[in-house]
Parts: structure tokens; C-alpha cells; sequence
């Protein structure tokens, strides 16, 4: 049975992988901050497989160590999906708390980094990471600079390690803009009913994640699942 360890999987794009991966008989790890949520997530994934939830805050070291070690000898696939946004609405940066900066790179850069370092040994050759990414890495939107500097080094980390690691798959996914909870804390007050659900997103982060995709960065809505 394939092992994935999904963070933030308690809603969004997170949990909808989850199920996607579960319809396939994945064996998964999941994890979020909030252990209610993650718990309903957990029960409703446990009918179609095995699953291991574990609530915690994914920049803490000791729950890294406990998400890896709960994935056991192998991992298949490692998805860096949990982030933060930062403040809301989005400060200029001129204007930008550095201590709301540092959170954000250390749940949105140092934390995928830290899990994938303790995976590594874990990853088989052809196993896959995949870093959750968005265009405000490449895109200079006025008053997203916290968030999308973050996103733009959690992008050339991907790089980097994919390039280290040509036996591995390291992949920076896209999923475009998504109606989540994320994005409405990124316009306040907006309606955002016309963006796609995550579970219309999923079939194309499976088609990357699941197929022979080869390292580097993709774009999850530009994919035709087969």
C-alpha cells in the first residue's frame, strides 16, 4: 500500500487529496492545527482506508518527527500543502510586521523544508514531494509580498532539491485560485463563489503528482488528467 503524508489536510485542497488519494486505496498520515476538524476528516477518510491523523502545528519540530515517523519505513508521497497567509488584509510591504513576516517563512518555507529533510531517507527513487505553490511566487500582486516571497523561495528550494535528488520527483504544484478559506482571508468581504472548488483541482495535482512528471514547476490547471 502507498504511504502519502499530507499537511494541512483537515480542509481545502488539503483534504481534498486526501480523498482522492483514499479513493485509490492510499494509506495516508494527515495532519492540521485544529484537532476537531482533522478528527472529521480522519472518520470520513478511515471508511475507504488506513489513515493516521495527528493535530499539531507543522513548524514544530517534535510534530514533524511524529508525522514522519507515523508514515513508518517508506513514503511514497510527501505533499507540503499547510500555509499561512499572514495578515489580512494584506499589509504593503513597507508597512509589513517582521515578526508576522518570520512566521509566515517559518510555516511556508521552513517548515516543508524541515519534513522533507526528516522524509528523505524514507523516499524510495521515484517517490515524490510535492510543494504547494501559487502565482504570487512569479507575479509581483501589490500587497502580497509576504505571502508570495515566501512561496517564491519555497520554489527555488524545490529547485535546489530536485537537482540534488535527480532520483526523486520534487515538484512546485500550482492549483490557480480556489474558493477555500485561505483565499477569503486573502479578500475580505469578497464574494469568491466563482473560483473552482479544490476537488475540481485535485484530478490535475494527481495526474502531476501520481504520474511520471519529472521535477520541477507546474501549473495543476493547465493538466488534462488521462
Amino acid at each position: 500500500m502507498d504511504t502519502a503524508l499530507i499537511t494541512g489536510a483537515s480542509r481545502g485542497l488539503g483534504l481534498a487529496l486526501a480523498r482522492g488519494l483514499a479513493r485509490r486505496s492510499w494509506r495516508l498520515v494527515i495532519d492540521a492545527r485544529g484537532a476537531e476538524a482533522l478528527e472529521a476528516a480522519r472518520a470520513e477518510l478511515a471508511e475507504l482506508t488506513e489513515v493516521v491523523a495527528i493535530p499539531g502545528d507543522v513548524a514544530d519540530a517534535e510534530h514533524q518527527r511524529a508525522l514522519v515517523e507515523a508514515a513508518g519505513p517508506r513514503i511514497d508521497l510527501l505533499v507540503n500543502n499547510a500555509s499561512v497567509l499572514g495578515p489580512s488584509p494584506q499589509p504593503a510591504l513597507a508597512d509589513y510586521p517582521l515578526d508576522a513576516l518570520e512566521h509566515v517563512y517559518h510555516v511556508n518555507v521552513h517548515a516543508p523544508l524541515a519534513l522533507t529533510q526528516l522524509a528523505l531517507p524514507r523516499l524510495r527513487p521515484g517517490a515524490c514531494v510535492v510543494n504547494v505553490t501559487s502565482d504570487a511566487a512569479v507575479e509581483p500582486y501589490e500587497g502580497w509580498g509576504g505571502y508570495g516571497s515566501s512561496k517564491a523561495a519555497l520554489e527555488q528550494l524545490t529547485r535546489i532539491l530536485g537537482a540534488e535528488h535527480p532520483d526523486l520527483r520534487i515538484l512546485a504544484v500550482d492549483p490557480g485560485d480556489m474558493r477555500t478559506q485561505m483565499h477569503q482571508e486573502a479578500f475580505p468581504g469578497e464574494d469568491i463563489s466563482d473560483r473552482p472548488l479544490p476537488e475540481a483541482i485535485v484530478p490535475g495535482v494527481l495526474a502531476i503528482a501520481c504520474g511520471d512528471a519529472p521535477s520541477g514547476r507546474y501549473d495543476a490547471t493547465a493538466v488534462t488528467p488521462a
